[in-house]
């Protein structure tokens, strides 16, 4: 007897960066048929969008470039689209990390409004490690997670526009937000790795693969 997510269809946005080895393990362990793929009519094809990332906002934003008009299109049609550390933070308008860098600004996906900011000084930069997820509001990607623990590898974190995208947060010097999602649902992103979060993080991409299954519920 099928699950309800068996046979769905994830598509995993090969850009160039971005640890899709690690992240295509978690996703078949979650249930789904994953394609890593860089095919526009694949990424159209699929239940779900993982926009999966490694390394600064505006070399990845410079490769995920050829994708933007598409992400949108699919975001406005209501398939899921997730994303994964950088790519959570690709989700949103802008970052200080361009500026920081000497880059000049560097324009993101702009799928939930806001803007990227620094840790600031008070604080060990990068955080990496473990830490604890706080659930804000109801959204099906964090059932069942409120309180436990993810991996995070960060110097850099999502201060949304509207408190109301903020799922869930984390505290590290300051709280900010480790998950966020748009006003629709089904734009969200996590700061943290679920991939390396161990139960907690397959738990996460278990919720996605549902929710691929399920979107409308």
């Amino acid at each position: 007897m099928m699950t309800a997510s068996e046979g769905t269809r994830v598509a995993v946005v090969d850009y160039g960066l971005g640890n899709l080895r690690s992240v295509t393990r978690g996703l078949e362990r979650a249930g789904a048929t994953v394609d890593v793929t860089d095919d526009p009519e694949s990424i159209r094809a699929a239940d779900g969008i993982v926009l999966p990332g490694v390394g600064a906002f505006s070399e990845g934003m410079e490769n995920a470039g050829p994708f933007r008009d598409l992400l949108k299109a699919q975001a406005d049609a209501g398939t899921p689209l997730f994303g994964i550390c950088l790519g959570m933070q690709m989700l949103l308008t802008t970052s200080e990390e361009a500026e920081h860098a000497g880059e000049g600004s560097a324009e993101g996906l702009d799928l939930i409004p806001g803007r990227n900011v620094r840790f600031p000084e008070t604080v060990k930069v990068p955080q990496m490690g473990w830490n604890q997820l706080s659930v804000e509001r109801e959204h099906p990607l964090v059932d069942g997670v409120d309180g436990e623990y993810a991996y995070f590898v960060h110097s850099y974190y999502a201060d949304p526009d509207d408190e109301s995208a903020v799922v869930a947060t984390t505290d590290y010097g300051l709280d900010f937000a480790s998950v966020i999602a748009n006003e629709a649902g089904n734009v969200f992103g996590t700061q943290f790795h679920p991939e390396k979060s161990g139960e907690t993080g397959l738990r996460i991409l278990r919720n996605f693969v549902d929710l691929c299954a399920n979107p409308h519920d």
